[in-house]
Protein backbone atom coordinates (compact mmCIF):
# COMPACT_ATOMS: atom_id res chain seq x y z
CA UNK A 1 0.00 0.00 0.00
CA UNK A 2 1.29 3.40 -1.12
CA UNK A 3 1.63 6.18 1.34
CA UNK A 4 0.04 9.46 0.90
CA UNK A 5 2.52 12.50 0.47
CA UNK A 6 1.88 16.34 0.85
CA UNK A 7 4.81 18.42 -0.85
CA UNK A 8 5.28 21.97 0.31
CA UNK A 9 7.19 24.50 -1.56
CA UNK A 10 8.42 28.03 -0.38
CA UNK A 11 8.68 31.59 -1.36
CA UNK A 12 8.56 31.70 -5.49
CA UNK A 13 6.61 28.14 -5.49
CA UNK A 14 8.93 25.09 -7.00
CA UNK A 15 7.85 24.85 -10.35
CA UNK A 16 9.60 22.66 -12.91
CA UNK A 17 12.83 22.27 -13.31
CA UNK A 18 12.70 22.62 -9.29
CA UNK A 19 13.00 18.79 -7.74
CA UNK A 20 9.45 18.92 -5.83
CA UNK A 21 7.54 19.34 -9.19
CA UNK A 22 10.15 16.45 -10.52
CA UNK A 23 8.96 14.47 -7.77
CA UNK A 24 5.39 14.82 -7.87
CA UNK A 25 5.66 13.37 -11.50
CA UNK A 26 7.50 10.85 -10.60
CA UNK A 27 5.60 9.70 -7.48
CA UNK A 28 2.43 9.95 -9.72
CA UNK A 29 3.84 8.05 -12.60
CA UNK A 30 4.46 5.25 -10.39
CA UNK A 31 0.79 5.72 -9.37
CA UNK A 32 2.02 7.17 -5.84
CA UNK A 33 -0.41 9.40 -3.78
CA UNK A 34 0.76 12.38 -4.02
CA UNK A 35 -0.53 15.96 -3.32
CA UNK A 36 1.80 19.02 -4.55
CA UNK A 37 0.07 22.09 -3.29
CA UNK A 38 0.20 25.07 -4.73
CA UNK A 39 -0.31 28.06 -2.08
CA UNK A 40 -1.67 31.54 -2.65
CA UNK A 41 0.67 34.18 -4.38
CA UNK A 42 3.71 32.30 -3.68
CA UNK A 43 5.56 35.31 -4.41
CA UNK A 44 4.08 36.73 -2.21
CA UNK A 45 3.49 34.85 0.95
CA UNK A 46 0.68 35.32 3.65
CA UNK A 47 1.05 33.70 6.71
CA UNK A 48 -2.46 33.28 7.31
CA UNK A 49 -3.40 32.37 3.86
CA UNK A 50 -1.00 29.74 3.69
CA UNK A 51 -1.61 28.66 7.25
CA UNK A 52 -4.97 28.15 6.24
CA UNK A 53 -4.32 26.72 2.92
CA UNK A 54 -1.95 23.71 4.81
CA UNK A 55 -4.46 23.03 7.25
CA UNK A 56 -7.31 22.55 4.56
CA UNK A 57 -5.02 20.11 2.83
CA UNK A 58 -4.21 18.26 5.37
CA UNK A 59 -7.59 17.58 6.42
CA UNK A 60 -8.92 16.93 2.95
CA UNK A 61 -5.46 14.76 2.09
CA UNK A 62 -4.48 13.07 5.25
CA UNK A 63 -1.21 12.69 4.31
CA UNK A 64 1.57 10.38 5.84
CA UNK A 65 4.45 11.91 4.77
CA UNK A 66 4.85 15.61 4.48
CA UNK A 67 8.28 17.39 2.54
CA UNK A 68 8.52 20.71 3.64
CA UNK A 69 10.91 22.94 1.37
CA UNK A 70 12.38 26.56 2.57
CA UNK A 71 9.64 28.71 3.47
CA UNK A 72 7.21 25.70 4.28
CA UNK A 73 9.68 24.57 7.34
CA UNK A 74 8.82 28.18 8.93
CA UNK A 75 4.93 27.46 7.52
CA UNK A 76 4.85 23.87 9.67
CA UNK A 77 6.77 25.49 13.08
CA UNK A 78 4.10 27.84 13.09
CA UNK A 79 1.27 25.34 12.66
CA UNK A 80 2.78 22.81 15.01
CA UNK A 81 3.04 25.99 17.62
CA UNK A 82 -1.02 25.83 17.29
CA UNK A 83 -1.20 22.49 18.31
CA UNK A 84 -4.32 21.56 16.09
CA UNK A 85 -2.39 19.03 14.16
CA UNK A 86 -2.64 15.14 13.84
CA UNK A 87 1.12 13.37 14.19
CA UNK A 88 1.94 12.07 10.26
CA UNK A 89 4.32 9.18 10.07
CA UNK A 90 7.60 10.85 8.69
CA UNK A 91 8.42 14.84 8.04
CA UNK A 92 11.11 15.72 5.68
CA UNK A 93 12.34 19.64 6.46
CA UNK A 94 14.61 20.30 3.44
CA UNK A 95 16.47 23.48 3.20
CA UNK A 96 14.88 25.66 6.22
CA UNK A 97 15.80 29.70 6.04
CA UNK A 98 17.32 30.89 8.97
CA UNK A 99 14.95 30.92 12.09
CA UNK A 100 15.52 34.98 11.81
CA UNK A 101 15.20 35.56 8.37
CA UNK A 102 15.01 39.19 7.43
CA UNK A 103 13.90 38.80 3.90
CA UNK A 104 11.14 41.84 3.70
CA UNK A 105 8.63 40.36 1.17
CA UNK A 106 8.42 37.68 4.17
CA UNK A 107 8.73 39.34 7.62
CA UNK A 108 5.21 37.65 8.43
CA UNK A 109 6.85 34.39 9.29
CA UNK A 110 9.50 35.95 11.06
CA UNK A 111 11.31 35.21 13.36
CA UNK A 112 9.55 31.65 14.33
CA UNK A 113 10.16 29.67 17.67
CA UNK A 114 11.11 25.90 17.32
CA UNK A 115 8.25 24.31 18.28
CA UNK A 116 8.41 21.24 20.86
CA UNK A 117 6.25 18.84 19.34
CA UNK A 118 7.17 18.78 15.05
CA UNK A 119 3.54 16.05 14.97
CA UNK A 120 5.91 13.37 13.37
CA UNK A 121 6.88 9.83 14.37
CA UNK A 122 9.85 10.74 12.48
CA UNK A 123 11.51 13.29 11.07
CA UNK A 124 14.86 14.47 8.76
CA UNK A 125 16.28 17.78 8.34
CA UNK A 126 17.82 18.12 5.18
CA UNK A 127 20.38 20.94 4.82
CA UNK A 128 23.28 22.14 2.61
CA UNK A 129 27.46 23.35 3.78
CA UNK A 130 26.53 26.40 1.31
CA UNK A 131 22.56 27.46 1.64
CA UNK A 132 22.68 31.37 1.38
CA UNK A 133 19.41 31.38 3.65
CA UNK A 134 20.60 29.35 6.50
CA UNK A 135 24.74 29.02 7.54
CA UNK A 136 25.72 25.65 9.27
CA UNK A 137 25.71 26.60 12.43
CA UNK A 138 22.72 27.71 12.51
CA UNK A 139 21.37 23.79 10.54
CA UNK A 140 23.74 22.58 13.74
CA UNK A 141 21.63 24.56 16.25
CA UNK A 142 18.48 23.84 14.74
CA UNK A 143 19.31 20.42 14.54
CA UNK A 144 20.33 20.10 18.25
CA UNK A 145 17.53 22.07 19.54
CA UNK A 146 14.71 19.99 17.67
CA UNK A 147 16.65 16.87 18.35
CA UNK A 148 16.15 14.99 15.04
CA UNK A 149 19.01 13.53 12.73
CA UNK A 150 20.21 16.07 10.07
CA UNK A 151 21.61 14.72 6.30
CA UNK A 152 23.88 17.49 5.16
CA UNK A 153 24.91 17.57 1.70
CA UNK A 154 28.13 19.34 0.68
CA UNK A 155 27.84 22.55 -1.33
CA UNK A 156 24.10 21.95 -2.14
CA UNK A 157 23.20 25.43 -2.06
CA UNK A 158 19.11 25.81 -0.79
CA UNK A 159 18.73 22.56 -2.71
CA UNK A 160 16.44 23.70 -5.39
CA UNK A 161 16.53 24.13 -9.16
CA UNK A 162 18.86 27.39 -9.41
CA UNK A 163 21.88 24.40 -7.38
CA UNK A 164 21.11 21.88 -9.76
CA UNK A 165 18.20 20.24 -8.28
CA UNK A 166 15.81 19.25 -10.58
CA UNK A 167 16.02 15.68 -10.09
CA UNK A 168 16.65 14.50 -6.91
CA UNK A 169 17.18 10.60 -7.33
CA UNK A 170 18.06 10.59 -3.08
CA UNK A 171 14.30 11.44 -2.16
CA UNK A 172 12.96 9.65 -4.82
CA UNK A 173 14.61 6.71 -3.60
CA UNK A 174 14.09 7.69 0.17
CA UNK A 175 10.27 8.09 -0.59
CA UNK A 176 10.09 4.66 -2.54
CA UNK A 177 11.65 2.87 0.97
CA UNK A 178 9.62 4.53 3.02
CA UNK A 179 6.44 4.34 1.02
CA UNK A 180 5.64 0.76 0.08
CA UNK A 181 5.04 -1.80 2.38
CA UNK A 182 3.96 -5.40 1.41
CA UNK A 183 0.92 -6.82 2.70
Amino acid sequence: MYKKILLLHGWGGSDFPHWQSWLAGELARDYGCVNFLRFWDFDNPKLDIWLRELQDALQDFRPDIVICHSLANTLWFHLCAKKELREIEKLYLVAPPSLNCTITELSEFFPVDIPPNLYAKETLLITSTNDPYMTQKEANDLEKKLNIPMKVIQNGGHLNADSGYGQWEWMLQELKAVTTSHA
